[in-house]
């Protein structure tokens, strides 16, 4: 079963390929995102890694937290399941009831 790691500490110039590269040498990647800003498009300085083996991510988490990856040391874990993201609550506006 695949298993997500999230990528921290990414240099800005980090694209997808060299990301999914890094993480080759560890084992089959399904996929590999930088994350970028929406409006400016630069990259957020993390990004997640799917890989198709647990064993094989977990032995990525191993080997390659705290490895240096152009030039910046990184964090690599599991990821957690991502939040729920839909808008809630007053929608950003504040409204003081009395």
């Amino acid at each position: 079963m695949a298993m997500k790691l999230y990528v921290g500490g990414l240099a800005y110039a980090v694209t997808d390929k060299e990301l999914e590269d890094f993480f080759a040498g560890q084992g089959k990647v399904v996929s590999a995102v930088v994350i970028k800003d929406r409006d400016s498009g630069q990259s957020k300085g993390f990004g997640f890694v799917e890989m198709e083996d647990d064993t094989e991510a977990q032995n990525a988490i191993k080997e390659l937290n705290g490895k240096e990856l152009s030039g910046r040391s990184l964090t690599v874990n599991q990821a957690r399941p991502q939040e729920d993201r839909r808008p809630g609550g007053n929608g950003g506006s504040f409204r003081k009831s009395y």
